[in-house]
């Protein structure tokens, strides 16, 4: 990052929040009122630099405003509060939809032929710049966030996933070694997601998150800001882990 982007938001960060921006966020974001007093302001600094930084897009007729921008970058700054880094620095765009929309999906039998087909969506993460996501499922999730779904959490983790390669498509946290403690956690808790879901039992994490390495990361980090008191309960080590990497203990919140 060069002197002026840095100058830039040195100067962002010191200006004034908006009043009617802190209304938005008070309304929308449920978690800003369980943070400390440095830890809203440590998150409300981050609002104006991602605010300033990303280009949101509308698609399918809908406008973008103040109240989608400051929502969305809200929740995505949840996400690095403590934590080095550079505000998604592999992410320019925030592609919005008014509601579900369709994509296409690739799928892969077991013999290895590909199909493909139109697949309705409520968000995803692209590894080139963009993240797309259904406004009405953005504030759905915002009025429910203490269910273990939260659309923009679950993109925004594969962002940060991308970014320090978690993941990858044999398993996780490729870089370290295969005695890592923390990849033994996740390798264990996946197969342990994994097994239940194929024998039909109940599971606490969603079992989207049986799809890949890298959902499962995804599906961990909603229910890690949504329901952290019963993740820790239920799955210590794996909470253990989150609480590291994002620096931050939400089960204190409850």
């Amino acid at each position: 990052m060069g002197l002026f982007a840095r100058w830039r938001r040195k100067r962002l960060r010191r200006g004034g929040f908006p009043p009617r921006w802190l209304e938005i966020v008070e309304r929308n974001v449920p978690f800003y009122g369980h943070l400390c007093a440095d830890d809203r302001q440590e998150l409300l600094r981050h609002v104006q630099v991602f605010v300033a930084e990303k280009s949101f897009e509308g698609c399918g007729g809908i406008r973008v405003t103040d109240e989608i921008k400051v929502t969305v970058a809200a929740l995505a700054c949840l996400l690095i509060l403590h934590r080095p880094g550079d505000y998604y620095p592999h992410l320019s765009s925030i592609v919005i939809y008014p509601d579900e929309y369709v994509g296409q999906r690739q799928r892969w039998d077991e013999g290895g032929v590909v199909t493909e087909g139109p697949e309705p969506r409520v968000g995803e993460s692209w590894e080139l710049g963009t993240v797309v996501l259904s406004w009405k499922d953005v504030v759905l999730d915002a009025q429910s966030p203490d269910d273990g779904f939260n659309v923009v959490f679950h993109e925004f983790a594969h962002q940060l996933d991308h970014e320090d390669r978690l993941t990858d498509y044999d398993g996780f946290l490729p870089n370290e070694p295969e005695q890592s403690p923390w990849r033994e956690i996740l390798e264990q808790e996946y197969r342990r997601l994994i097994d239940d879901d194929e024998a039909g039992r109940w599971t606490f994490l969603d079992p989207y998150g049986a799809e890949s390495p890298a959902e499962f990361f995804a599906v961990a980090t909603e229910s890690f800001f949504e329901m952290p008191g019963e993740l820790k309960a239920r799955h210590p080590g794996l909470y253990k882990l989150l609480r590291s990497y994002y620096r931050q203990d939400p089960a204190v919140w409850e």
